[in-house]
């Protein structure tokens, strides 16, 4: 071992004696790298910002580390049943019963690869301070705007998920030991309101930040804290002035089902949206969080029965004279929705026939009901394990047979890896915030006005789900809420339970149970329904706790890495 050491450094000090004269020897990247002159490039700049993007979509970490939060947001927020059976992904199933692990892999996977995504816009930030001369002024300034606002965006999803953990910026050194001590709301404010300020009105391409968007987040963000003057005057904005990335107002697809299909994204009603693709060699890119999410042995991409909209959540578009049953009255023997639960396939079932919301079948696959152009959901032959996950299957972000071929990647193990753009703020879910912040500040006839104009778009009979024979597939009937709004708690709830059936597994509703103080309660009383009903339920025993169960863990992987002095465990959890 001595003697091959000696020949190895002769070998490198005669080396260095041959090319000691040439010091830029040194300085030759490794095979596969950017030198710094490149990434100070305009061109340079806009990739990292790009990468910045792209960790929306949660890249190569698993099924849930993506923004949407379809597990996070709407599963644990009782919208949906985690599905398939009680062996897949069965680290999931603690979280679904809201008793995650401190060591559970992907706590882990969503807060590593959210903080990946705040690294990118920091080390996009580094470069912008070295930008080349013959990069404008403009153009820094909108990459900085833009690279703020994505930063600000992953910060409130830590925030939301984890309470407070470590801010890190471009000028941290990567030495320093930073706890989670300080409220992140502040830095989130001051991030995304930069990018409002300085972001243009419009962009010339699509998926890129405007300033609309932008202050439409900013709002968001103030409503979170219950700063009812400042959201409503941005939402005032975005709704008077707002535009979209191609010029158009901000405004409501006429039809529901055209919100979710790929040849119809970023539309009018598009606010920020992941960017998903197809064939692009990757399939990183074309949602690999939602690949899971289809029906079973049957239909589009034929696997995995992940994400199945809850008994919960089917019932509560039942509708009595047009209107929602609120009081969680939907959930009564007399008027809960039919299901087949336990019904073979080729025996006889006969949907529903009851007075429902329209949005129930763009949302809700069916036994009985067309599944979008697949045919009828033939029920338990499209489920993984009834007894485990239920009766229903997904159906946004699920797409149209016509649409497979354009808009599917074939080139891994199935067709579940799509182009459907992600809206992670559509312009419904704006009105319904906006309504929010009304009622909270006594405007309650405003709040109204604005619930309305969503549930009129959920009443163009045009956009029904129909028949081959082209009659509407169920008892549809909804109506318009004519009777003026005097009641403050009657007004709040009405525009809360709107938000559920708008916005239904589209990752909005834990979070927004918690921010209004009553998940313990309806938590509570969702997981009561899914467990007398579900044969082999994945409930049994589970219960949310205040106080505790708004918020995960912090990874016990974190803590071992920078020491539990410095990074502080979530009450509730050892």
């Amino acid at each position: 071992m001595k003697k091959t050491k000696s020949i190895i450094l002769s070998f490198f000090l005669l080396l260095w004696a041959t090319i000691a004269c040439k010091d830029d020897f040194l300085e030759v990247p490794p095979t596969g790298s950017l030198a710094q002159a490149q990434l100070s490039s305009e061109a340079g700049l806009e990739g990292s910002l790009i990468g910045t993007y792209s960790m929306l979509l949660g890249r190569g970490s698993g099924f849930y580390s993506s923004a949407n939060n379809w597990f996070w947001g709407s599963v644990r927020g009782g919208d949906a049943n985690k599905g398939s059976d009680a062996g897949d992904q069965s680290q999931m199933n603690e979280v679904q019963a809201y008793d995650p692990q401190t060591t559970n892999s992907d706590v882990l996977n969503k807060y590593g690869r959210t903080y990946e995504g705040i690294a990118r816009a920091n080390s996009t930030l580094g470069l912008l301070a070295n930008a080349d001369e013959d990069v404008s002024d403009d153009t820094k300034l909108r990459i900085e705007a833009e690279t703020k606002f994505l930063r600000g965006l992953y910060y409130f999803d830590l925030k939301r998920l984890y309470n407070n953990t470590p801010f890190i910026d471009e000028t941290w050194d990567a030495v320093e030991k930073i706890g989670n001590d300080k409220d992140l709301y502040p830095m989130i404010e001051a991030d995304i309101k930069f990018a409002a300020d300085n972001l243009p009105e419009t962009q010339a391409e699509a998926g890129r930040i405007n300033k609309w968007a932008a202050m439409a987040y900013l709002a968001k963000v103030y409503l979170y804290q219950q700063k009812y003057a400042e959201a409503k005057a941005l939402f005032d904005q975005v709704i008077a002035s707002g535009v979209t990335t191609n010029g158009k107002k901000y405004g409501l697809v006429p039809k529901f089902a055209d919100i979710h299909r790929p040849a119809n994204d970023n539309h009018e009603e598009s606010v920020f949206a992941i960017q998903a693709a197809a064939g692009t060699g990757s399939i990183n890119n074309a949602n690999p969080d939602l690949v899971l999410n289809f029906t079973y042995n049957g239909g589009p991409a034929g696997c995995c029965g992940f994400f199945q909209p809850s008994f919960e959540l089917s019932n509560s578009y039942r509708t009595n004279g047009g209107l929602p049953l609120l009081n969680g009255s939907y959930n009564d023997d007399a008027n809960k929705l039919k299901h087949d639960l336990g019904i073979a396939a080729d025996d006889d079932f006969t949907p529903d026939e009851g007075p429902v919301d329209p949005r129930l079948d763009h949302t809700v696959g069916r036994r009985g009901i067309p599944y979008l152009d697949w045919g009828n959901h033939p029920g338990k032959a499209w489920i993984r394990d009834q007894n485990n996950g239920g009766a229903y299957s997904p159906k946004k972000w699920v797409f149209y047979q016509e649409d497979q071929s354009a808009f599917t990647d074939g080139s891994s193990w199935t067709a579940g890896y799509t182009a459907i753009n992600v809206n992670l703020m559509r312009f419904a879910d704006v009105l319904l915030m906006a309504a929010e912040v009304e009622v909270e500040i006594g405007d309650l006839e405003k709040a109204r006005e604005y619930v309305n104009l969503v549930r009129e778009r959920a009443a163009n009979a045009e956009g029904f789900v129909m028949t081959e024979e082209g009659d509407p597939a169920a008892n549809y009937d909804i109506a318009l809420y004519t009777t003026a709004w005097t009641d403050q708690a009657t007004a709040r709830e009405a525009v809360r339970f709107e938000r559920k059936l708008e916005l239904a597994m589209e990752g909005h509703r834990f979070f927004d149970l918690c921010r209004w103080g009553i998940a313990e309660d309806e938590l509570n009383d969702y997981l009561s329904h899914e467990d007398a009903i579900i044969p082999a339920s994945p409930f049994v025993g589970a219960s949310f706790e205040g106080g505790v169960d708004e918020f995960l863990p912090i990874p016990q992987d974190e803590i071992d890495l920078l020491g539990a002095d410095v990074l502080k465990q979530n009450p509730g959890y050892n």
